[in-house]
């Protein structure tokens, strides 16, 4: 039996047997309009305390400590199930978690025996809804299956058997029945199976094992080795061995700065070139351990070696370094992807692509994907995985964040829109465009995006990919080189310091990573003002050809991976209005990525949910287009809700979890709309 947490302040309210719920306050809501039903407040809650009051502090600090905590880092073993039922979950027995999503309200978690979560699901346990986080039950029965990108609403449940496909969500109160199954945002009811491999053996003796040698790993090799490699640094290289002696403080700022450019020069191009090292070679080993289309039981060897590829192939810097230019296409070939008969364009790839395993992904000629794909070529059952080959159509276009999944029922010149749920049912689409979740058919393209054709081919082609070519050489090489900076930077200031670490310790330590927050926020703040001129953008239609969107696209190289450390704080309203957004007062924001900041306006009391995404522009084939994106006074948008660009958002209006509101449209004020494509919805 789970008990509340002594951290955790909890109301039961309603009648008997219903959710427990908080509801405490993070920004007063404009007005005195009456709560919507995704942003309801049960009758009965304790009084609401302001984002300064304790209540709050508490939610937020122990989020911060879930997600600080290393235990992250062992998703996908038993050892992760282990840790949240430490953290009072109750979770049967055979449970396969892969999302590194941490829920939160872990105490108002309960997931049955042999049921799986797919990666990039979220199941918080609460959400933040018009200045309120609200908490509620997340249950899962026996044998469920929760898919790639989906969203698990507060009071939301699965029965024994029921399944939740990807791209996917439950909203508040919706339960699917024992046995049945559903896809859609919102879910509705379907035939397909979304368990497709058979079970194998994989009993208690193979996880305790499993988990038994992930930990012996740890203290007796990788922490070792990570504490005796430091300290051979630090006694080998000259640099480092005069700071750390004893009476060498006085050492010049000269002496200094050469040092920490010696160190920071060697450490970081030294990790990009075994890091590429590590990726071409080491992964190509490993993969020899597991076959296509053969059944693994999970916990097993080939499993380790698996997600060894996967973790090692799936380095977020190289994709970043590559990405919306032509070099990730040799980049993804030298990883394993089958990108023979591919079709140079100079974007053939964002700067986020994901998969379980490199080498069984096939690209067809002239396919253009833009950022956030996620390549789904393993499935899993409770007991067992197996890796199966995916091929994505040639004369392709991908939008943005697309889970595209072994089986998809997708051939040639497809349009797949931004968050749509790639079919695995019907006719194969053929020369169509597919929008939605679950998805519909739409036009392939329009007239308006097919006035730069004549760009993309011949002679043209040849001369625009040559100077785009260029262009993103410099990019590159000038994002290497801030990058590099960076590590002098934190280098230079670990050095001044060392010195005092024999004799202040722990202190020394602390302030050293206070410092490099700090510095690392301010410098890419100032870096991404720089390389805009400290000018706001404007709204553009354009070609991938013109060089103006070649500038756009180099200020997304620019690193934003320090703004999620400020998520559920004041600090995050902050850094947008420093990078250039039009922000208002007391804006929550729990998580939300804005793509382009001086292009996106929010107003004073929003609240931004975790994995939502303003994102003012799109990418159809060979056309850019982007305009501004306004958020009224109080607005909500949910749980990995996406709004896109030439959007209007009145006062008050609510966006459900996980929703795609499309480009131009206009949301009135105090509506509530809902699904993917969102639409309005009863109140």
């Amino acid at each position: 039996m789970t008990t509340s947490m002594p951290w955790w302040p909890r109301t039961v309210t309603g009648a008997a047997g219903a959710a427990p719920q908080t509801s405490h306050t993070v920004a007063g809501p404009p007005g005195g309009s009456g709560a919507p039903p995704y942003c309801g407040t049960a009758a009965g809650a304790g009084g609401p305390a302001t984002v300064c009051g304790a209540a709050y502090l508490r939610f937020w600090i122990v989020k911060s400590l879930l997600h600080a905590n290393p235990m992250v880092l062992f998703v996908g073993n038993p050892l992760y199930v282990m840790y949240l039922r430490a953290l009072g979950a109750r979770i049967g027995r055979d449970v396969t978690i892969l999302s590194r999503s941490v829920p939160v309200c872990t105490d108002l978690l309960t997931i049955g025996a042999g049921t799986v979560i797919r990666k990039d699901a979220f199941f918080l346990g609460y959400r933040a809804c018009a200045g309120r986080i609200q908490t509620g039950r997340i249950t899962l029965g026996r044998e469920v299956f929760v898919g790639e990108k989906t969203v698990l609403d507060i009071d939301t449940a699965l029965g024994d058997g029921a399944q939740l496909g990807h791209a996917s969500a439950l909203y508040r109160g919706q339960e699917v029945p024992a046995g049945e199954r559903r896809h859609g945002s919102p879910a509705q009811p379907t035939e397909v199976d979304h368990v497709r491999v058979p079970p194998a053996r994989c009993g208690r003796l193979r996880r305790t094992t499993f988990a038994l040698t992930s930990l012996v790993q740890l203290y007796l090799v990788y922490l070792p080795l990570a504490v005796g490699g430091l300290y051979m640094v630090c006694a080998e290289v000259p640099a480092l061995h005069r700071r750390l002696e004893a009476g060498t403080q006085g050492a010049s700022i000269a002496t200094l700065v050469l040092d920490a450019l010696l160190v920071a020069t060697v450490v970081f191009f030294g990790a990009v070139l075994l890091g590429l090292v590590a990726l071409f070679a080491a992964s190509r080993l490993l993969r020899l351990a597991v076959r296509p289309e053969r059944v693994y039981p999970l916990y097993g060897f080939p499993y380790a070696l698996h997600r060894a590829v996967s973790a090692l192939t799936n380095i977020r810097f190289f994709t970043w370094l590559f990405g919306d230019s032509s070099y990730i296409v040799p980049y993804l070939r030298g990883l394993g992807y089958d990108l023979s008969t591919v079709e140079q364009t100079g974007s053939n790839f964002g700067t986020e692509v994901a998969h379980e395993t490199p080498f069984l992904v096939k690209v067809g000629s002239g396919t253009m994907v833009a950022d956030g794909l996620s390549v789904l070529n393993a499935e899993f059952s409770s007991t067992s995985f197996r890796v199966t080959p995916v091929s994505i159509g040639a004369r392709n276009f991908l939008g943005n964040n697309i889970a595209f999944p072994a089986g998809a029922r997708t051939g040639d010149n497809c349009l797949l829109a931004t968050k749509v749920m790639v079919p695995l049912d019907g006719e194969m689409r053929q020369g169509v465009g597919l929008l939605g979740s679950p998805c519909f058919e739409i036009p392939r393209t329009v007239e308006r995006d097919a006035r730069f054709d004549h760009l993309r081919t011949g002679e043209a082609l040849r001369r625009n990919l040559a100077a785009k070519n260029r262009y993103n050489l410099r990019s590159m090489a000038l994002h290497l080189l801030l990058r590099w900076l960076h590590t002098v930077l934190l280098t230079a200031f670990a050095l001044l310091t060392a010195g005092l670490y024999g004799t202040l310790g722990h202190v020394v330590v602390g302030g050293y990573l206070a410092f490099s927050l700090l510095v690392t926020t301010g410098y890419y703040v100032l870096v991404e003002r720089c390389i805009a001129s400290f000018r706001p953008l404007r709204p553009r239609l354009c070609s991938i050809y013109d060089p103006y969107f070649w500038w756009h696209e180099r200020l997304w190289k620019v690193p934003e991976h320090y703004l999620n450390l400020f998520n559920g704080t004041p600090f995050k309203a902050l850094l947008w209005r420093l990078m250039g957004v039009r922000i208002g007062r007391r804006v929550f924001d729990d998580g939300c990525f804005i793509t382009e900041r001086t292009l996106t306006a929010i107003g004073d009391d929003c609240t931004l949910n975790a994995g939502s995404k303003i994102q003012c522009h799109s990418q159809e084939d060979g056309t850019f287009k982007s305009d501004h994106t306004t958020l009224g006074a109080g607005v909500t948008l949910g749980v990995g809700a996406h709004v896109h660009y030439g959007v209007t958002v009145g006062d008050g209006a609510v966006l459900a979890p996980d929703s795609f509101l499309m480009k131009g449209e206009e949301v009135p004020p105090n509506a509530r709309w809902a699904g993917n494509p969102a639409a309005p919805t009863a109140k």
